[in-house]
């Protein structure tokens, strides 16, 4: 089991999700990762004010989210699941929220498009984890839980694609929950996996309803890697406050029932339930919750608290 430094470099970075362009590392599985990130718009420093993009952007490659990858994982083939375990992830001191003006569909339903937009200046305290911001001169302070936003795999064996979006293999998730202590599960959609990691969240409330949470740049994330021969097939996280079964559909009625369809299935395998069991037993104790509205194709995730239910086998 070895562990990886990646550095920082020109080299190490993606902004799309590819198997079509060299791996910067190939692992094995039980393989841990360590690395800094930038924040997604390609940005690092010590402050918003002093915020820099010193790396070049490929046009054909790197119109995404600034992401670590691709990372090729040994003897990974369609059909096996990928385990990520988020050992640690510490956020930089700096992040950004932008708002109102753009014409994304909530800003113009709520009218926000006649306003200007404007820049939330996040400082952010990793230690303390705590964040703070100025509005009309009055300070406001968050409580952090950093994640990462874009975790995922090309969907299929060549080509080029997007960031924007979640997808079965992963991608623009932007849960809130993949904290430190998540184990993240993803299909295998090509073989070696090309797997790239990005977009540090310093915060995050469900559905990122501005279209952006606090943005910001990682200076640590450790993860290590884990193949599993048989797995399921969409995506499942176990994550501190529980399980969570995850569903991604333009339509949002879509996304819930791919959402509750796996929940159901995990509750058969975590309880010997039926589907309808399930169903019946998981009113009572299963969230559903808006991952996000602002990626085009939109997520929702059911979510088990651990401890919920008694009584398993």
């Amino acid at each position: 089991m070895a562990i990886h430094h990646i550095e920082l470099t020109q080299a190490s970075l993606i902004g799309s999700l590819t198997d079509e362009v060299p791996p910067i590392l190939r692992i094995s599985s039980g393989d841990t990762i360590r690395f800094a990130a930038l924040d997604a718009a390609w940005g690092m420093g010590e402050s918003y004010e002093t915020r820099q993009k010193p790396f070049q952007r490929r046009e054909a490659v790197d119109a995404g989210h600034a992401l670590i990858g691709p990372i090729y994982i040994e003897q990974a083939k369609p059909g096996m699941t990928l385990e990520i375990v988020f050992n640690d992830i510490v956020p930089g001191t700096y992040g950004f929220t932008w708002a109102g003006h753009y014409p994304n569909w909530q800003n113009e339903k709520l009218h926000l498009t006649q306003y200007e937009e404007m820049c939330l200046d996040w400082r952010l305290d990793p230690d303390s984890l705590t964040g703070t911001c100025l509005i009309n001169d009055r300070p406001f302070s968050v409580a952090l839980s950093p994640f990462m936003g874009v975790i995922g795999m090309p969907p299929v064996s060549g080509g080029v694609h997007s960031t924007w979006i979640p997808r079965v293999s992963g991608g623009n998730i932007d849960c809130k929950e993949l904290v430190r202590g998540s184990k993240l599960y993803l299909p295998v959609p090509v073989e070696g996996a090309y797997l790239a990691i990005g977009d540090g969240h310093a915060q995050q409330g469900d559905g990122e309803i501005s279209c952006q949470a606090i943005e910001c740049p990682m200076s640590l994330v450790d993860v290590t890697i884990h193949l599993i021969e048989h797995g399921a097939a969409t995506p499942r996280a176990n994550t501190p406050k529980g399980w969570i079964t995850f569903g991604f559909h333009e339509d949002l009625n879509e996304a819930t029932v791919q959402a509750l369809d796996d929940m159901l299935n995990l509750m058969g395998e975590l309880y010997g339930l039926d589907r309808v069991q399930a169903i019946a037993l998981g009113s009572s104790v299963v969230d559903l919750r808006i991952t996000q509205i602002v990626n085009g194709v939109k997520g929702v995730h059911a979510l088990l608290p651990h401890g919920a239910v008694m009584g398993w086998r």
